[in-house]
């Protein structure tokens, strides 16, 4: 089979050669393939979707790969359109467990009209309602949720319907040519799937009485542009769906071509030169798609690339089971360029997108920023960062005159402690204390590096981690024994001597039995003076963290 020819392997990425070895950025090793081939302007990169569920962080993987290799090639001088299609006229298989809203928030099927999704199995996603009931169908609202996804990660894409295309013509001749070249269709189609057999039509109708896609069609005229149908069982994912039974006439643009022929069928209508697509592809319809491209409609495949999924918390994505994260959640917790970044690193490499470690990502992304600006000392993540930093940094909302180097990222577990405190003034006094932010510092670089506590505040809250804490602006009413206030003083004269962190934290246990108080009595003490809680994170440490007279005051019970 072509597909198995080491020109069509989509795993371009998974080794070497002498002539990709200069390359720092996958993305790079994608385009010299692309421009290999010679393509004429604009190029088209191409991704696809089934509305199905919610779109979530998975389906954004498509549009961000995509994305980097469109940006490369725009760098060499390049037109490009990056295309993503909304495989729309597909049937729905199955009810989601989530759906998301018009902002992207994950709701449950109580949340909206179920009905309208259950009562509409096997039909098109353009035909069912939108559950909503904000758009005209549930395929509008769910490339809605996509396209807005790609906005908040400044990606510009182009949605395309695949219900537009077939209304408007465009698969017109495909369609055609499926149909009078049945015999190689089956022939080669056959190879790949058991139920191809010398009666197989690859033409699905909608029937014209009750909606419902079927599979089962009597005749084809080509002259006339036309199929003959019964409208038959519909075996679904989870369920067969019983046909109506009409008997009727379709024309080329009231049904649909099956997946395994509309895939190439679209790489023909729009000229594609490139599309990455998950490994679950690689092996099935991508040598079926390069088979059926050359033998029926008489075109070169585009440049693949496979990339790896990504799991969650350690499990798939999966929206049919709930198992997702949105862009606007994950944009809760990151930057967008943290974001970016994610999707940024190499397609062949499993990755997992673990909320409760999300601090781990930050700190890799800020390391690879410093890299590009020259402050840390790693030749290869040097170059790395050289060739990407400015795609993934994107375009942020910065004065005209702002120089990137004067940016100022906060750890984000540092982030995370300055957010337990309410008053944004004293987080800043606290960066600055920490020599995070200096007099130098330009206010647009203060405002951004402060953006990242409420995201981390946001994570601790989410995760209920050990910066799940508020620290209380008034003094709390507190009932202290006279051991546990000295205690308290001599803790307070502990700290004015400038120790930090992990010495607060030992000299707690020293001064505790100093005062023949119990430790945890005494640890207790300080977490209702300064959280108003009966628990907390490692009292000592974060009392390092904070401004010292503040602490000192707060021991003494003057503040």
């Amino acid at each position: 089979m072509t597909g198995d020819s080491e020109d069509d392997s989509p795993h371009i990425l998974a080794g070497e050669t002498d002539s990709e070895a200069r390359h720092d950025f996958w993305a790079d090793v994608v385009a010299d393939r692309i421009e290999a081939r010679d393509p004429s302007d604009p190029i088209v990169i191409k991704g696809g979707v089934s509305p199905s569920g919610v779109a979530h962080v998975g389906n954004v993987n498509e549009v961000m790969r995509g994305y980097f290799v469109a940006e490369v090639l725009r760098e060499r001088g390049h037109e490009v359109r990056q295309l993503f299609t909304s495989d729309d006229k597909d049937p729905l298989r199955k009810l989601p467990r989530k759906l998301a809203n018009a902002d992207g928030e994950v709701v449950g099927l109580g949340d909206v009209d179920a009905g309208a999704l259950g009562r509409n199995l096997g039909k098109p996603y353009t035909a069912i309602p939108d559950p909503f009931g904000e758009r005209e169908s549930y395929a509008a609202h769910f490339a809605g949720l996509l396209r807005a996804d790609a906005d908040r990660l400044d990606v510009p894409i182009e949605m395309v319907s695949n219900t537009d295309l077939y209304a408007d013509g465009d698969f017109d001749e495909a369609v055609r040519t499926v149909l009078s070249e049945l015999d190689v269709v089956r022939e080669t189609l056959g190879a790949y799937q058991d139920k191809v057999d010398d009666t197989y039509v690859p033409f699905n109708p909608v029937c014209a009485s009750c909606g419902q896609i079927t599979e089962t069609v009597t005749d084809v005229d080509l002259a006339a542009g036309t199929v003959e149908y019964v409208c038959t069982d519909l075996t679904l994912d989870d369920d067969v769906v019983e046909g109506c039974g009409h008997e009727g006439t379709a024309t080329f643009r009231e049904g649909k071509l099956p997946w395994r022929l509309e895939w190439p069928a679209q790489w023909d209508v729009l000229d594609v030169d490139f599309e990455p697509f998950g490994k679950d592809h690689a092996e099935g319809s991508w040598p079926s798609g390069v088979d059926l491209a050359r033998r029926v409609f008489g075109i070169e495949p585009p440049v693949p690339m496979v990339y790896e999924w990504f799991t969650l918390d350690g499990a798939a994505l999966s929206s049919s089971a709930g198992n997702v994260v949105t862009v606007p959640e994950l944009l809760e917790l990151l930057e967008p360029a943290v974001v970016r970044f994610f999707f940024a690193l190499h397609p062949k490499r499993a990755r997992d997108l673990d909320v409760e470690r999300i601090d781990q990502l930050v700190d890799r992304f800020d390391r690879f920023e410093r890299a590009y600006f020259g402050e840390v000392d790693d030749p290869d993540l040097a170059g790395f960062a050289e060739r990407a930093y400015p795609i993934v940094r994107g375009d942020p909302d910065r004065p005209t005159d702002a120089d990137p180097a004067d940016r100022v990222r906060l750890p984000y577990t540092f982030a995370a402690v300055l957010g337990m405190v309410e008053d944004p003034a004293l987080r800043e006094q606290l960066a600055r204390d920490e020599g995070h932010i200096d007099d130098d510092t330009p206010a647009w670089a203060v405002e951004e590096a402060l953006g990242r506590v409420e995201r981390a505040r946001t994570w601790a809250e989410r995760t209920d981690n050990a910066y799940n804490y508020r620290l209380q602006t008034d003094l709390p009413a507190v009932a202290l024994d006279d051991d546990v206030a000295a205690a308290l003083d001599d803790l307070a004269d502990f700290v004015a001597a400038g120790h930090d962190g992990e010495a607060i934290q030992a000299a707690m246990y020293e001064t505790a039995r100093d005062h023949d108080v119990e430790v945890s009595d005494f640890f207790a003490a300080g977490y209702r003076l300064f959280f108003d809680q009966p628990q907390g994170p490692r009292l000592g440490e974060f009392l390092g963290e904070l401004e010292r007279e503040y602490v000192v005051a707060r021991l003494r019970r003057e503040a």
